[in-house]
């Protein structure tokens, strides 16, 4: 499948108050998804962490950083946002955990959506599925060359366990051209997601690897030779608007 045009992509995780995350996600879905597009911000995702109901993610992309500056500038200077603004940040604890990736390769962006986001108030056409967020930390960059490892003998193994990766992006080390939103720096992570029918799906994948010999003997070794710490997982619920679904 072709990649949406998203070289770069911020992956933002949110900690709320408690029970703000549905009065977030009206807000947001309401508000902020057209009005950031028209910028020229592509909006791929925003979702209810299953394991936490208290952190809300979600992913946005640009072409490339001159213009996330100048998307972002026009967004957050315009009359959306400072009309709800307090509302938004209101319901938030912290809003600075952003990671700045980019694809890791040609292949490793998100694929263009087969359904359009649903409008407004209307339901959606297609169920909702669930992603997996798999972020993993370096102790060195992710480079050309663990890519190719990830493509050629990482990938087919979590494809085989009911995994496929839908992408895989990399750190992103260019200035942070928006210094007003800050991003984590100084890290490196390699980012994978993938997409299951359901909870249920998404368990026997987890299973299916942890059962896995290929992975436990062969790949696991490797990985972990390169990971600073544990890795994370985020289990992933799109909200009623989300494009990425």
């Amino acid at each position: 499948m072709k990649a949406v045009r998203c070289p770069i992509v911020e992956l933002r995780q949110y900690t709320l108050h408690p029970g703000q995350r549905d009065v977030l996600i009206d807000l947001f879905d309401r508000e902020f998804i057209e009005t950031q597009e028209a910028t020229g911000i592509t909006v791929l995702g925003q979702f209810r962490d299953l394991d936490d109901p208290d952190r809300f993610v979600w992913l946005r992309g640009f072409e490339d950083m001159p213009r996330r500056a100048k998307a972002l500038e026009s967004f957050y200077g315009g009359p959306i946002w400072r009309a709800y603004r307090d509302e938004a940040n209101a319901t938030m604890i912290d809003s600075d955990d952003v990671l700045l990736l980019r694809p890791a390769s040609a292949w490793g962006g998100f694929p263009v959506p087969v359904d359009a986001r649903p409008a407004l108030g209307e339901p959606s056409g297609s169920p909702r599925s669930l992603i997996l967020a798999t972020i993993w930390h370096g102790v060195g960059p992710f480079d050309d060359a663990f890519v190719e490892f990830f493509e050629q003998r990482v990938r087919p193994v979590l494809t085989q366990t009911g995994g496929e990766p839908l992408a895989y992006l990399r750190s992103e080390h260019a200035p942070n051209t928006f210094p007003a939103l800050p991003v984590r720096t100084g890290e490196e992570v390699f980012v994978w997601f993938a997409r299951f029918a359901d909870e249920d799906r998404l368990n026997e994948h987890l299973d299916f690897l942890q059962r896995s010999e290929r992975w436990s003997k062969e790949m696991l070794p490797a990985l972990s030779e390169r990971w600073m710490r544990k890795s994370q997982r985020l289990r992933l619920a799109p909200t009623e608007r989300s494009l990425l679904r």
